[in-house]
């Protein structure tokens, strides 16, 4: 419950220009060595009634009037949805070695679980969970849920939440609120929680010599974001030590958002070094991907029902 914990308090206690870059980390990385963990943003605790979810945290009562994709998203809205992206991805990447959710929190749900109860004159109207909210064109709750679904996308076809994943954080900045680390089948995370500062040309170590390109952005017009980033952009490593790593490159980095950066083009020495079967990589891709698409469409008959 530490992780929980942490984000609950961070979002009741701190302003956005508080957060402790270190102290999130620490709280995602501390874990016993090869122990197997469990991770999640926020569990039933944060769903029953007595508490609030991270996106009420976040948005509170605006979600009951502000959701509508016919206006403009307020800056509570706005920040509320690009917070709660980063919050989800960062904690499933960097926190344990498989990930939970609690039944709505990937969409935001905007309302709390209570059971029937002397309390409540045993009613059922907050025993449920409004699926449809997910399902809805006109509401910003489908934004949150797309983002969900690539998250596992992208975990699917590039494992990283898995045992003894590689991991190595290669950049915190309390000063720039960045965070970047490495995590599992070559990929790069990168992290700006900085509520004004984007960063052209920042500079980030990595492992894994050779062509990156964006898998995941959390500022894509498709999960509710400026679309700031170009994902056509092939990204090339400079062969220098940085950060205690054999390789950088330097990317654009919109404030209040994420990108995962994947290496699909390593270089000889990079392939050599950690002896990487492409052709082997590509055939459990294409598996995974089949064993996606069987459960999204399962997940999406479900929602419709």
């Amino acid at each position: 419950m530490a992780i929980p914990d942490k984000w609950i308090e961070i979002l009741k206690k701190l302003s956005d220009e508080q957060w402790d870059m270190f102290d999130i980390v620490h709280t995602l990385t501390n874990r016993r060595w090869q122990e197997n963990t469990i991770v999640y943003a926020e569990s039933h605790d944060q769903a029953m009634v007595g508490d609030k979810t991270i996106a009420f945290w976040l948005m509170d009562k605006e979600m009951y009037s502000n959701m509508s994709t016919s206006q403009f998203p307020t800056l509570v809205i706005e920040r509320g949805i690009a917070l709660h992206k980063m919050i989800r991805l960062l904690t499933y990447s960097l926190g344990g070695e498989g990930y939970l959710s609690f039944m709505g929190n990937e969409f935001g749900h905007p309302e709390w679980i209570d059971f029937p109860r002397e309390g409540n004159g045993f009613s059922y109207h907050h025993a449920r969970r409004r699926w449809d909210l997910a399902h809805n064109e006109d509401l910003r709750y489908k934004f949150l849920f797309r983002f969900d679904a690539r998250m596992h996308k992208v975990a699917s076809e590039s494992p990283f939440c898995y045992p003894q994943a590689h991991q190595y954080v290669v950049t915190q900045s309390n000063d720039d609120m960045v965070i970047a680390y490495e995590k599992g089948r070559r990929l790069l995370f990168v992290f700006n929680f900085h509520t004004s500062n984007s960063y052209t040309g920042y500079r980030f170590g990595t492992w894994w010599g050779g062509k990156y390109k964006i898998v995941l952005d959390s500022d894509a017009s498709e999960f509710d974001g400026q679309g700031r980033v170009h994902h056509d952009v092939v990204h090339q490593t400079h062969e220098e030590w940085f950060n205690k790593r054999p390789y950088w490159l330097e990317l654009y980095v919109p404030a209040r958002t994420c990108q995962v950066y994947h290496c699909f083009e390593p270089d000889q020495k990079t392939i050599d070094r950690d002896g990487i079967n492409l052709e082997a990589e590509r055939r459990e891709r294409e598996a995974g991907d089949a064993d996606l698409e069987e459960i999204t469409r399962k997940f999406e008959k479900a929602g419709r029902s």
